[in-house]
């Protein structure tokens, strides 16, 4: 959803950007509108893990023990892997129900790519 709590529209002949930093291309061509639910939660625990590396940074600047900061930035990852999640819900949810009601394949290839890219 934009700031204004609209729904996105976007057609796949072009590269757009979702709120939570999702970009991808296509090379087909339709447009669909959806919203994302999950768009705040995404901003929400982003804003929380970003603060919490600041943190992690200032650690490292300070001299803090290895131990502690490697336990911190597993702490991050995990925030990170979450949102990772709740992004993936959203997706599958809407673009990919989207896709399918569509009959749009190449959706699901791509969902496959970026989960594939996601669990590395």
């Amino acid at each position: 959803m934009n700031s204004e709590n609209q729904p996105l529209a976007h057609s796949h002949d072009q590269s757009h950007s979702h709120d939570q930093e999702q970009a991808h291309s296509h090379d087909r061509s339709h447009s669909h509108v959806h919203t994302h639910e999950q768009t705040q939660a995404v901003l929400n625990r982003m804003s929380r893990a970003i603060g919490h590396m600041e943190a992690v940074k200032r650690m490292v600047e300070d001299g803090r023990d290895c131990s502690e900061v490697l336990i911190q930035i597993a702490a991050v990852r995990s925030a990170i892997n979450n949102i990772g999640k709740l992004i993936l819900e959203d997706h599958i949810s809407h673009c990919i129900v989207d896709a399918v009601e569509h009959g749009d394949s190449q959706a699901l290839e791509d969902l496959k790519n970026a989960i594939e890219q996601f669990v590395k």
